[in-house]
């Protein structure tokens, strides 16, 4: 058997480079896959300390961390991948579409997760601040990434997703610290209104809650179909809101009874005409 000993030489040489030139595709990948992983721990540590400067929530930090990872690490494998001759087209292409997909099947909950992260981005409210969103009222117990748990003053415990949370009115009641007391109070028309005023402004300035540095403002507000009624609106911390309110009420009641200043309820004449018989 005859041995064409110039193929194989040919074939030996080819190997040869062949390898040679994937060696230094090779060697070259995996410097610049080390060179990436150091600018990528850099670049984590920099995100890193941003996040903390900013104040951001603890699970939303962590989790815009494990993102932004996943993130620079799948640019470095993709890089690596193409250096040595793998051809990266359609497997992006494909993660591409299985994203895509993914997206479509989850978007209720990916609506949920994006509202999460601007309510922990932006800060509407924080643990512990009252709300009024999405016809509650409550207590925020926990900010998770997509749902808010608030507990109602009647220790009722109340999921809302996110994603509406996020588009719609949020009003925080007590982030202020202080709070306004809206007060309606009603008198007859035969009543004096310079002295229910009086009254009213006597039993505001008395109680030791109100804000001494806020003015306590009174009106005449409006002339009602049963009542004159006059508006009341002191100034309170936030936390007393509400004892104040009730125990308001029943201080203005027992001090207009005493004083004589009626506090009327809606009342109608009825007329009766007669109507002379015929027969």
């Amino acid at each position: 058997m005859d041995v064409d000993v110039g193929k194989i030489e040919h074939y030996l040489q080819m190997v040869g480079e062949m390898s040679l030139q994937f060696g230094i595709k090779f060697i070259l990948a995996i410097i610049v896959y080390f060179i990436g992983k150091w600018i990528i721990n850099k670049m984590l540590k920099v995100v890193e300390l941003g996040l903390k400067k900013k104040q951001v929530e603890a699970t939303l930090h962590q989790f815009l961390l494990s993102i932004f990872r996943t993130l620079l690490k799948a640019i470095q494998i993709i890089i690596f991948a193409s250096m040595i001759g793998i051809e990266t087209t359609s497997l992006i292409a494909m993660l591409g579409a299985a994203g895509l997909a993914i997206g479509l099947a989850l978007q209720g909950s990916l609506a949920n997760f994006a509202g999460g992260v601007l309510i922990l981005l932006f800060r509407p409210f924080k643990k512990g601040d009252v709300i009024d969103a999405q016809g509650h009222v409550g207590c925020v117990e926990e900010i998770q990434i997509f749902n808010t748990i608030l507990k109602t003053p009647d220790n009722q415990r109340v999921i809302i997703p996110n994603g509406p949370l996020s588009n719609g009115c949020i009003k925080n009641i007590n982030v202020e610290g202080t709070r306004r007391v809206d007060f309606t109070f009603g008198i007859g028309y035969e009543d004096d209104v310079i002295k229910a005023k009086s009254i009213l402004m006597s039993l505001a300035e008395a109680d030791g809650r109100t804000l001494k540095d806020s003015s306590i403002d009174i009106w005449l507000g409006e002339h009602g179909d049963s009542s004159i009624n006059l508006y009341l609106r002191p100034w309170v911390n936030s936390e007393d809101y509400w004892p104040y309110y009730f125990e308001m009420m029943e201080k203005v009641k027992a001090a207009f009874d005493k004083e004589g200043i009626s506090i009327p309820f809606p009342q109608r004449d009825v007329h009766l005409h007669q109507v002379a018989s015929a027969l």
